[in-house]
């Protein structure tokens, strides 16, 4: 490598993630259309009456197990039943993604990415946006609703008699991880794109052994389950390599970044490390989204159009390409890297429904899912480059057991005011209490109280319009994906 490489500069700067921004309008509307305008992929309710009353039933009786944030550690249960099912996770290779976050929109594009060269994918995720057949994708698509319930119906069985033989029921986690990776053996997927629901040791999902074990940014959540330092909560995530694997490994905490490279030397994994073997080389905003050129493990993908806004989606974006690159062999039985149009053409597709989304003009309203300090910043940062809001109002519904006054603290610099909500989960945190740590954070005239979610959105979007039809006011709606999902749905998007 050249003393004049660009890529250089991402050695030396490690961790810096704010390369210098210009703004580029031509060619990035035509880099776009390559791949169409991304689809819509978050379904609405069933229109059928009988198969809507059909999978209210199967999401009743999932209801009735252990939520996701119930959690006996162990994968027990799951490996019984995949026992029983007849392992259906070996009949296919797979990718698998933990980290804190950016694991689903990394779980997205590697699905665009392997689709654009024709392999048929099934793609597991979590949480849903808005609907629960959400989480389980096909050849980039959400399973239909008939699709969703004969998959619970065909497991149902098996799933009861293992309940019988353990002691705990299987969770709502386990039974939909269970029934995606039936529903992939069945396709049959050519490979499975999975992320872990927490942690990655002991997570439900980890019955699988990824040929491609991607760890995306580790940051402080769940701290009472997974640890409280990132190095702690990298030891669990850090089960998810398997012997032999390839780690594609984003920008890490130092000792987070200790502990996976442990992890793959002790199992004999080999390790792309981002800002060493691959990563962002350019960055630049574009309309709609940005400009990148990406060192992956093959070469340079130089002008890739990323319909997606902030610093921390091209970094994902590196993150996918190397996973993806990894799979299909480039950088060890191949040099050459990958098709330069196929891969254009995946990144233009592209969708994150939630993340950084807008969903309505004048004034501009944004939805983003962001529920951690970490997830905060990076959205933070982002809504500051992409867009110039003379004005912004933030909508925050936030979940009872996260560190909200660390995310109402990343948000503060940005919002000229903040409305308080709660959505409709029975984990949201009350709004008089979020109220009253806002309250602190922002002080008390910067902050209003709506506990109804619709009422908190129509209060901010009439804080917004006080600016005028032209001054650029703007809503950011955020703090839990269950906010998010119901804002999506009031405004119309789902």
């Amino acid at each position: 490598m050249s003393e004049s490489d660009p890529f250089d500069e991402i050695i030396d700067a490690e961790t810096d993630r704010d390369p210098d921004l210009a703004v580029i309008e031509a060619g990035s509307r035509t880099l776009r259309t390559q791949g169409g305008p991304p689809q819509a992929d978050v379904p609405a309710r069933p229109e059928d009456p009988e198969v809507d009353k059909a999978l209210r039933e199967v999401e009743a009786e999932l209801a009735t197990r252990w939520g996701e944030t119930k959690l006996e550690p162990s994968v027990s249960r799951i490996s019984a039943l995949m026992d029983v099912l007849g392992e259906p996770q070996r009949s296919y290779p797979s990718i698998h993604i933990t980290g804190t976050n950016g694991k689903t929109s990394t779980a997205r594009m590697i699905e665009a990415l392997l689709g654009a060269f024709e392999l048929r994918t099934g793609r597991y995720t979590s949480p849903h946006v808005q609907s629960i057949t959400e989480r389980i994708s096909l050849d980039g698509a959400p399973v239909s609703a008939e699709r969703f319930i004969e998959t619970y119906r065909d497991i149902k069985p098996y799933v009861e008699m293992v309940d019988a033989q353990q002691e705990y029921r299987l969770s709502f986690f386990e039974v939909l991880t269970g029934m995606a990776y039936a529903a992939f053996a069945d396709a049959p997927v050519d490979v499975a794109v999975v992320e872990v629901g927490m942690g990655g040791s002991w997570d439900a999902t980890n019955v699988i052994d990824g040929d491609v074990a991607v760890v995306t940014p580790i940051d402080l959540d769940h701290t009472d389950r997974l640890g409280g330092t990132p190095g702690e909560i990298a030891g669990e995530k850090a089960g998810i390599i398997k012997p032999d694997a390839t780690v594609i490994m984003a920008q890490q905490p130092v000792d987070a970044a200790q502990v996976l490279l442990k992890k793959a030397v002790e199992v004999d994994a080999t390790v792309a490390r981002e800002g060493l073997e691959f990563g962002v080389v350019a960055r630049q905003v574009a309309v709609g989204g940005q400009l990148v050129t990406l060192r992956g493990l093959g070469g340079e993908y130089a002008e890739v159009y990323l319909p997606l806004h902030g610093a921390h989606q091209a970094h994902n974006a590196a993150v996918a390409l190397a996973a993806v690159e990894a799979f299909f062999g480039v950088g060890a039985a191949r040099a050459e890297p990958l098709d330069i149009d196929a891969v254009r053409k995946a990144f233009a597709a592209v969708s994150s429904p939630g993340r950084m989304e807008v969903v309505r003009r004048s004034p501009t309203v944004v939805l983003d899912a962001a529920h951690n300090p970490a997830g905060a910043r990076v959205t933070a940062e982002a809504v500051q480059e992409a867009f110039d809001f003379s004005r912004l109002i933030g909508v925050v519904g936030a979940s009872g057991d996260k560190n909200v006054r660390g995310l109402l603290e990343a948000f503060e610099p940005i919002f000229a005011e903040v409305v308080v909500t709660q959505n409709s989960s029975h984990r949201a945190m009350d709004a008089d209490e979020l109220a009253a740590i806002a309250v602190e954070v922002f002080g008390e005239e910067r902050v209003q109280v709506e506990p109804r979610l619709p009422d908190a959105l129509e209060a901010a979007i009439t804080l917004a319009e006080e600016e005028g039809e032209f001054a650029g006011g703007g809503v950011l709606v955020t703090g839990s994906v269950i906010t998010v999902g119901e804002a999506r749905l009031l405004l119309g998007r789902g």
